[in-house]
């Protein structure tokens, strides 16, 4: 993934120096584990783990000559050491008993930093939709003006699609946080199980029950999954803020510092561009979604065509999925909100917004349901030609409504168990993100 659209802290997991790191573990605690069995001197294991990791530029160069990047980093490795320690290095393992194992620990690593980032999207979500669940606003069906709602109710239904994004990631990470030491073709035959158990278990991962030489990619493909549903659920969140920041909306607006620029030739523009970078994201991640389903279905026990799939997709989707966790988290904690426009806008139609408090107040008077459904209805369609108040359109049929009557307060005055719902969730996030 570019730069721009990285934090440091999860693009440091995916660099190529951090990924020979990740070997270069994985092979010292497998001759921990030989060690332990009686097969490898412990004299050895010394030397091994006091090798240096090797130099990206060393490793790239003895591919050249190999044509291999597992053979090509352990000859990097192994250079250093005397040749009867350096025998001992990979002992009875195949390529992706490395590669996967440490696979298996970046990627739990990666999704521990993105739960992390969700659930503090989660709580600023939670925070303002508390603070804004009062805030009159009007909601919208079709782009159409619909009845009155809540500003923190629209924020509260984000943050349970951010709740629900956060299960699926959790099991996605645990799917993925799993290895094998298992030998070519995962039988054990060159490597007691031991090996296996030992190296996994001091990496916190647990192993793949039934082994073909590489860790099954529905695993991967299930974590791919979940980062496109969790891109798509901050792009709802993403275009809901763009549309109410169109300029006759103008309902919030993305914090500004006092570098902004909109625009290369309208010095007046205020885009909405946080919001629709997040938007993008999404797409990116759910097309990476649909690589890595076709990495599913390997030759018999493995093959090679999904390497050059993960070596793109892996680190470009968690990378991009933290990215835009993060920029949610920050659009949300910095987002104007502008209370008076939001009543102006319930305003807009006179009334008309109103429309089906009148119909049921008259159905509950005695009046016919159909009757009333078109009374009220011949009324708001004189209302919106003749651009009158609908209160007075209604009398003209003979329908006079009480003052108050027509009041968003009267449509957010039945939440209770609403709220009750949103705080009992930033109750339990007090124990993971302080609020």
């Amino acid at each position: 993934m570019i730069e721009r659209y990285s934090r440091p802290e999860m693009a440091a997991l995916w660099t190529e120096e951090a990924k020979y790191a990740a070997w270069a573990e994985v092979e010292v605690l497998a001759t921990t584990a030989q060690v332990e069995l009686g097969v490898v001197p412990a004299a050895d294991l010394e030397v091994i783990r006091a090798a240096p990791i090797p130099p990206v530029a060393r490793i790239r160069e003895l591919e050249r000559s190999r044509d291999h990047e597992i053979l090509a980093f352990l000859a990097a490795y192994t250079e250093t050491m005397p040749q009867d320690s350096a025998r001992w290095v990979h002992h009875g393992m195949t390529s992706y008993d490395l590669v996967d194992t440490a696979l298996g620990h970046t990627l739990a690593r990666s999704c521990r930093l993105l739960l992390t980032a969700t659930r503090e999207l989660l709580a600023v979500l939670v925070e303002r939709a508390l603070e804004h669940w009062d805030t009159p606003c009007i909601a919208r069906t079709h782009g159409i003006h619909a009845e009155p709602t809540s500003f923190g109710q629209k924020l509260a239904g984000h943050a349970f699609a951010v709740h629900r994004s956060l299960g699926r990631l959790e099991a996605a990470g645990k799917a993925v946080s799993v290895g094998t030491i298992s030998g070519p073709v995962g039988t054990y035959a060159s490597i007691s199980p031991y090996v296996e158990e030992f190296v996994c278990s001091r990496l916190g991962l647990g192993v793949e029950p039934v082994p073909t030489q590489v860790v099954a990619r529905d695993r991967h493909a299930q974590l791919l999954a979940a980062l496109a549903a969790s891109g798509a659920v901050v792009e709802h969140f993403a275009l809901e803020m763009r549309l109410l920041q169109r300029t006759e909306v103008a309902e919030v607006e993305e914090a500004r510092t006092s570098a902004y620029q909109g625009s290369s030739a309208m010095p007046h523009k205020r885009n909405p561009t946080t919001s629709e970078r997040l938007c993008g994201l999404a797409r990116l991640l759910r097309a990476n979604a649909h690589a890595a389903y076709e990495n599913v279905a390997l030759w018999h026990e493995r093959d090679l065509a999904h390497s050059s799939v993960e070596r793109i997709i892996l680190p470009d989707s968690l990378i991009a999925a933290h990215y835009q966790v993060t920029a949610a988290a920050e659009l949300a904690r910095g987002l104007r909100v502008s209370p008076e426009r939001m009543r102006s806008n319930i305003d807009t139609t006179r009334g008309l917004v109103y429309s089906s408090a009148v119909y049921v107040d008259l159905v509950e008077q005695g009046a016919d349901r159909e009757a009333a459904y078109r009374l009220v209805q011949r009324a708001a369609t004189e209302a919106w030609q003749n651009d009158s108040a609908l209160a007075d359109a209604l009398r003209a049929h003979g329908v006079t409504v009480a003052e108050g009557q027509l009041a968003p307060e009267r449509f957010l005055a039945n939440r209770t168990h609403l709220k009750t719902r949103l705080e009992t969730l930033a109750e339990e996030l007090r124990d993971h993100v302080d609020l």
